[in-house]
């Protein structure tokens, strides 16, 4: 067993377990995937750390791969079937579509940095994950092309109401995201129905916000 696959195994028995994920399809998916491969070389050694790691070229706005235990959470919360369309927003390297593949039909992802929309692109193509497109698009406009979605998972956190990804939603479909609309940010799950969409409340997170769904500064006299 290689040190990376027993780091793998630590994250998943001491991050994720632990944090009440118990959905049997999303452990195996982040035991299948490495985390390593989505990371810089100089940072490889923390893949596996319960940490948000910034994986944006030197001078580059932030882009992280979220936390592990965060983000099973959220996927556990989504419930995303065999059957289901999902769109990951802010994709960064691709490990968060990596895991989403193992769970759903298709997946698409997008994310604003061109470099890094090349590098998800190879590093999904090296694993073999066929049913995940990737573009390079602003988080806050989603994958029109491609609506509508059962499952909208945002990989990181808005500071506002993403209006644009709600509308992307089939009906009876879910978006799950770290909420910094207020505080404490709290990981939740929105719900389209016929006449609304509701909102849970899931669990205290943090997570790095997203580009282009920063909250705009207040104007001051």
């Amino acid at each position: 067993m290689s040190d990376f696959t027993t780091s793998r195994q630590y994250m998943v028995d001491c991050q994720v377990r632990p944090s009440d994920v118990t959905d049997l399809r999303i452990i195996d998916a982040m035991l299948a995937v490495p985390r390593e491969n989505f990371v810089p070389q100089s940072k490889r050694l923390t893949a596996y750390l319960d940490l948000d790691i910034d994986v944006a070229a030197d001078g580059q706005p932030k882009r992280c791969l979220i936390k592990p235990a965060v983000l099973a959470k959220m996927l556990q919360a989504a419930t995303i079937s065999e059957t289901d369309r999902v769109l990951v927003v802010g994709c960064a390297t691709g490990y968060s579509a990596a895991v989403v593949a193992h769970l759903a039909a298709q997946v698409f992802a997008t994310e604003p940095d061109p470099a890094l929309a090349n590098a998800a692109a190879r590093n999904l193509a090296d694993l073999g994950l066929a049913n995940v497109t990737v573009s390079t698009a602003e988080p806050a406009e989603g994958d029109r092309a491609h609506a509508p979605y059962d499952v909208i998972v945002l990989d990181g956190a808005t500071e506002v109401e993403p209006h644009k990804l709600y509308e992307q939603l089939k009906m009876g479909g879910r978006l799950v995201g770290v909420f910094a609309t207020s505080q404490p940010p709290r990981a939740t799950l929105i719900a389209r129905s016929p006449a609304d969409f509701g909102s849970r409340v899931l669990f205290d997170a943090t997570a790095p916000v997203l580009t282009g769904l920063e909250r705009r500064p207040a104007f001051t006299f």
